[in-house]
C-alpha cells in the first residue's frame, strides 16, 4: 500500500513548487492529499493542485459535508506525513502557539503523525527573534526542519528564507518515512570547521573539509535515523532529507547542539578550534609598518564533545566523537575518549592529505577495545560506522 502524504501549502510566493513537489511524490510512489490555506490559493489555485495529486483538494474548516464526519481528524491521522511546503511565518507561529483557526492549523493541531516543515519567507522575516523561537519550540517537539535555502528572493534582496528544490523535499520525506534499523531514533552529527573571528576579516580556522561528518549524516539517515546537522563553514552541498543548521563559532555549534536536544545519537565530527580570541575587535587590524605584531590573547572555546557526554536527561544514548592526530594516535584517542566522557572516540591520523581528501584510515576505540579499520573511502567508512552505531539500538 502507498503511503500517504498530506501537503499544506501556505502563502508564498514559492507556492509554485508545491506542485512540482506533489507531482515528483506521486512519480516516487506516494499518494498525495493537497490541502490550500486561504493565502497558499492566492498562488496556487485548487485545480492546479487536483490535477497534479489526482485527488479533491481540501481547504475550508467549515465545510458541512466534510466535517458532519470530522473532516479535520481524518486528514490529521489518515496520513502517514503531514508535509508543509512552503510554510509561512505565520503558520509556523500558529503551530508553535496551538492556534487552530483554519483548516490547516486545525489539522496540524489535532495530528499525531510526523510533520515536516519547508519554511519560505522574507530572510529578515525568517531570522526575526519570533521565527527562530517558534523554529526552536517545533524542533523540540520533533517536527523536522528542511532549509530553508539561501539565495535570490522574488524581492530585490538574498539570504535565508527560499523554499529548499523539490528534489531535496523529497528526499526529506524518504528520510522521514524510511524503515531501517535506526528509523525512530534522532541523531545528531557536527561537521566541517569552526572559523573564530580575529577582526571582520581574519579567523583562526582549520583545514576540516566536512566530508567525513557529512558523509556520517547522509549514512545515519540512510538507515532510518532523523538527522539534525550542524555544519560549520563547508564548501559542499548539504546532504538531502535533514535538517541543517550552519553556523560559525564554537560557541555558536555548541548552541545549536544544545537547541537540537534530546538526541539518542550523537557523532560529534567536527573540528571544533580549541581556542579563540579573547575579543574581536570589531575593525581591521592595520599592519604599522616597523612596528611588531599585536598580541593575540587566546581563550579556551567550549567543550562540545564534553558537554553533550556529561550524564543528563538529556545525554544522548550512543556519543561518539573524533579524535584528528598527528602521532600517537591511539594512545591519545584513548586519553581523549576518558577525558570527554564520550562512549567511542574515531581517531585517525591527519598528517597526510586526510582533511580535504577522500579517503581515510580510522580507529575505533570503545571502553575496552580498539578496532583498526582499513583505509577506504570517507563514505565508506560513514557507512560502516553507521551500521556499527545502529547495532548498538537493534
Amino acid at each position: 500500500m502507498n503511503q500517504k502524504l498530506l501537503l499544506i501549502v501556505s502563502g508564498s510566493i514559492a507556492a509554485y513548487k508545491a506542485l512540482e513537489l506533489a507531482r515528483l511524490a506521486r512519480k516516487d510512489g506516494f499518494a498525495v492529499t493537497g490541502l490550500l490555506t486561504d493565502a497558499g490559493a492566492r498562488f496556487v489555485t485548487p485545480n492546479a493542485l487536483a490535477a497534479i495529486t489526482g485527488t479533491r483538494v481540501f481547504g475550508d474548516l467549515w465545510s458541512l459535508e466534510d466535517e458532519t464526519h470530522s473532516g479535520h481528524i481524518r486528514l490529521a491521522r489518515d496520513h502517514d506525513l503531514i508535509v508543509v511546503a512552503p510554510a509561512s511565518a505565520d503558520l509556523i507561529a500558529k503551530m508553535a502557539l496551538g492556534l487552530a483557526d483554519d483548516l490547516a492549523s486545525t489539522v496540524l493541531l489535532a495530528t499525531t503523525r510526523p510533520i515536516l516543515l519547508g519554511p519560505a519567507m522574507n530572510p529578515t522575516m525568517w531570522m526575526h527573534p519570533a521565527t527562530q523561537a517558534h523554529i526552536a519550540t517545533l524542533r523540540t517537539r520533533g517536527v523536522t526542519i528542511v532549509g530553508p535555502a539561501e539565495g535570490e528572493m522574488a524581492e530585490p534582496e538574498s539570504g535565508p528564507g527560499r523554499l529548499v528544490e523539490p528534489p531535496a523535499l523529497l528526499a526529506a520525506i524518504r528520510a522521514a518515512l524510511a524503515s531501517g534499523p535506526l528509523a525512530g531514533r534522532h541523531a545528531l552529527v557536527t561537521s566541517g570547521p569552526t572559523h573564530e573571528a580575529i577582526d571582520p576579516v581574519r579567523y583562526i580556522a582549520n583545514r576540516s573539509s566536512g566530508r567525513q561528518g557529512h558523509a556520517i549524516a547522509a549514512a545515519l539517515a540512510a538507515l532510518g535515523a532523523r538527522v539534525t546537522l550542524v555544519a560549520g563553514p563547508v564548501q559542499i552541498p548539504d546532504p538531502p532529507g535533514m535538517t541543517v543548521r550552519r553556523v560559525e563559532s564554537a560557541r555558536d555549534m555548541l548552541a545549536a547542539c544544545e537547541a537540537a536536544l534530546p538526541a539518542d545519537i550523537a557523532v560529534c565530527a567536527a573540528a571544533v578550534a580549541d581556542w579563540r580570541p579573547v575579543q574581536d575587535l570589531g575593525r581591521k587590524i592595520k599592519k604599522v609598518p616597523g612596528e611588531a605584531p599585536p598580541p593575540l590573547a587566546l581563550t579556551e572555546n567550549p567543550d562540545i564533545l564534553a558537554t553533550l557526554a556529561k550524564v543528563g536527561p538529556q545525554r544522548p544514548t550512543l556519543v561518539v566523537g573524533f579524535a584528528a592526530e598527528t602521532h600517537e594516535v591511539v594512545p591519545h584517542a584513548q586519553a581523549k575518549r576518558a577525558r570527554k566522557g564520550c562512549d567511542w572516540i574515531v581517531a585517525n591520523d591527519v598528517s597526510g592529505d586526510v582533511m580535504g581528501g577522500a579517503e581515510n584510515a580510522v580507529h575505533i576505540v570503545t571502553a575496552d577495545a580498539v578496532e583498526d579499520w582499513p583505509r577506504m573511502t570517507k563514505d565508506d567508512v560513514a557507512r560502516r560506522l553507521a551500521a556499527r552505531i545502529a547495532a548498538v539500538f537493534a
